[in-house]
């Protein structure tokens, strides 16, 4: 069990510091370029590293949060399943046609990006968690403002009005805080959990004591009941 924990916050925090290092060393813009682009840079390998423990982390962890809520912990094993398909098909160069990987790359990622806001909104109402709610609901705000230039795209407006790698980044920082605050959470409802041991009830050792020290019998047994 406490293994167990260790990996999936050690999976959670390599993966971030991996994203991070990634933004560090690169030089796209991340106020414009979207975080999928970074495959394409000399150290684009530490995209589908990242991604992968990431995944890694929130699948542990949904194990743990199934005991506190049910649907939430699907649906964040569904978050991981994506992101292993997002790190596994890597999206298409910028301005060639939607290939089947891009496509798998983009449909997964907003399955992603939808799964983890709504498991953290049924997990705050399970537990009242003021923090896994508001991040969920940033998570949500943001991800409507990554479909904003896409829309304006279709309708002939210029896209990059909106910056479309500010929202995005900004979705998924809030999503990995809402599975650490939701982690949190399973990991204190385990341990408050009540202890199996059986409880002896008030009277048990003397009523005990009492049938040691006498011959049993249907009229001694019946006397202590």
């Amino acid at each position: 069990m406490v293994m167990g924990i260790v990996l999936g916050y050690a999976a959670i925090g390599a993966g971030a510091a991996g994203m991070v290092l990634l933004h560090l060393i690169s030089e796209l813009n991340p106020l414009r370029d979207m975080i999928s682009d970074y495959v394409f840079t000399p150290h684009g390998w530490l995209l589908p590293a990242s991604l992968s423990l990431l995944a890694t982390g929130a699948a542990v962890h949904a194990l743990r949060l199934a005991r506190l809520e049910r649907r939430g912990a699907m649906l964040v094993g569904g978050w991981a399943g994506c992101m292993l398909l997002v790190a596994g098909f890597p999206t298409d160069r910028p301005g060639l046609s939607l290939s089947m990987s891009g496509e798998i790359h983009r449909y997964a990622a907003f399955v992603a990006f939808v799964c983890m806001p709504l498991a953290g909104l049924l997990v705050a109402r399970r537990t009242g968690s003021r923090a896994v709610r508001v991040l969920s609901l940033i998570a949500i705000g943001s991800l409507l403002l990554v479909l904003v230039p896409y829309g304006m795209g279709m309708v002939g407006l210029d896209p990059h009005i909106v910056p479309g790698g500010l929202t995005q980044r900004m979705t998924v920082v809030a999503q990995v805080g809402a599975l650490l605050a939701m982690a949190f959470l399973a990991g204190a409802s385990g341990a408050s959990a009540p202890s199996a041991s059986p409880v002896v009830p008030d009277g048990g050792g003397r009523r005990a004591g009492a049938l040691a020290g006498a011959e049993p019998g249907p009229d001694r047994a019946l006397a202590g009941v």
